[in-house]
């Protein structure tokens, strides 16, 4: 939880009552490697916070092939949608790809808070709006380039990344077959 709030107090100010009131709402979750957080076509139930692992997101094309869209990783919050005040059915999966951990709070519980605690809402937004800008800047660079550069960015803007993901994800992220991120692997060695 200590995460979370130390998170969270980077975007905007609270009291120790609102921090009080905000745990008191919280669950922690455990999801061992490959276990699902969402799955396409099931409503989202909870808004979370990944204190420990990596996620991913991917959905299936018409021809029945997965494809990576992004990976979350620690200090990430997980909203359900754009707006949490709706039910959320998403259209594609989010799945453990290690074991991991996170922070989480019923939809009921988070429009409480967001009752609740003046300014949690702004705090939110900019959390939001920092998420969509990382997701945006990961996935135009990927475009214009030619594979041996997406990976060797990648390598170099996720480090961390590089040895905690399987590399069927990452050549699925980055939009090439395995064979071939193993050639490029083989040859930026």
């Amino acid at each position: 939880m200590k995460e979370f709030i130390d998170y969270i107090l980077q975007f905007g100010n609270l009291n120790q009552q609102q921090i009080d009131f905000i745990s008191k709402r919280a669950d922690e979750l455990a999801l061992r490697k490959d276990d699902y957080y969402w799955e396409a076509g099931k409503m989202v139930k909870q808004i979370g916070f990944i204190t420990d692992g990596v996620l991913r997101v991917y959905y299936y094309t018409n021809k029945g092939e997965e494809n990576t869209r992004y990976f979350i990783d620690e200090n990430h919050l997980i909203l359900d949608g754009h707006n949490t005040e709706t039910n959320y059915t998403p259209s594609e999966y989010l799945q453990a790809i290690t074991d991991c951990k996170l922070v989480v709070f019923s939809r009921k519980d988070w429009k409480e808070i967001s009752d609740t605690i003046v300014g949690w809402d702004n705090i939110i937004q900019k959390i939001t709006a920092k998420h969509h800008h990382e997701k945006l800047e990961r996935r135009s660079q990927l475009v214009s380039q030619d594979a041996a550069t997406r990976y060797l960015e990648f390598m170099e803007k996720y480090p961390a990344l590089v040895n905690r993901v399987s590399l069927s994800h990452i050549a699925s992220y980055l939009g090439i077959t395995p064979s071939s991120l193993s050639r490029i692997r083989k040859n930026t060695r």
